[in-house]
């Protein structure tokens, strides 16, 4: 599980998380998150100096304990896209 929080009160320790993440990648990456509730997912942002990549994390993919390795696997493949 990558947070048991909800919503808005969650985007600090995702955002945390993603930038642990982001770190032992490549260490000129940064992530950011922001929740929409109208969709109920985390808006991920990561970024490499003028590159920028966006995606989304469901609530659910989140706040699953069994789902933290697919969520931590998406953040990687991402990360691995945009510093390629």
């Amino acid at each position: 599980m990558v947070t048991n929080k909800q919503g808005e009160a969650a985007v600090s320790e995702i955002e945390r998380w993603a930038n642990q993440i982001a770190q032992a990648i490549e260490k000129e990456v940064a992530a950011s998150v922001y929740y929409d509730a109208d969709s109920s997912t985390y808006v991920m942002r990561v970024s490499k100096g003028s590159r920028v990549l966006l995606f989304r994390l469901s609530e659910a993919q989140v706040q699953t304990p069994e789902r933290e390795r697919e969520c931590e696997r998406i953040v990687k493949r991402k990360i691995r896209t945009l510093v390629a």
